[in-house]
């Protein structure tokens, strides 16, 4: 069963990804002139204009993760560990494979970056799919919109503590 729930993550993700990038495509082309009044902001906010790169910054962020940790505990390359409670069973040590990458800086740093592009595009992103769905609902904005923002901020920080807490030496 798990398998199969990392091949549905993976193909979502795909479908995301592909349906981010057509979409961001057909804005572009859709008006060949530009406006002669630059809004900036006013219109809408930067990062809603900007889903583009924050979606290529967390996609090249993933393949980094990806290759780091996900494709060598699929197909190698990680130290086998074994724990008291199943003895006979071998487990990838994923432990020792995140203190070992999380030594360098500049992952740190890109890890980081990753999850604050991953706040500003799930800021929008939640809010967005509801939209999306047909369940905008002036009563509920607020309450749809603050459970957005909580949900933005407190996952990419958890995410972005794993690497700055083992690079500081707080693990």
């Amino acid at each position: 069963m798990p398998r199969i729930l990392e091949i549905g993550l993976f193909l979502f993700f795909i479908i995301h990804i592909v349906q981010g990038y057509v979409l961001e495509v057909q804005n572009r082309s859709r008006r060949g002139v530009g406006y002669k009044v630059k809004m900036g902001s006013e219109g809408s906010r930067w990062y809603r204009k900007s889903m583009g790169l924050l979606g290529t910054i967390i996609f090249l962020f993933l393949i980094i993760h990806l290759a780091d940790f996900w494709i060598p505990s699929r197909f190698g390359g990680l130290e086998p560990a074994f724990y008291a409670d199943s003895p006979n069973r071998e487990y990838h040590d994923l432990y020792a494979k995140m203190i070992e990458v999380f030594q360098n800086p500049w992952i740190v740093v890109l890890y980081v970056i990753g999850c604050i592009s991953l706040v500003w595009h799930l800021v929008h992103g939640f809010q967005a799919s509801f939209r999306s769905l047909g369940l905008y609902n002036t009563k509920y904005i607020a309450l749809v919109n603050a459970v957005g923002i909580a949900f933005a901020i407190i996952v990419p920080l958890l995410f972005a503590a794993m690497p700055i807490s083992i690079y500081l030496g707080w693990k």
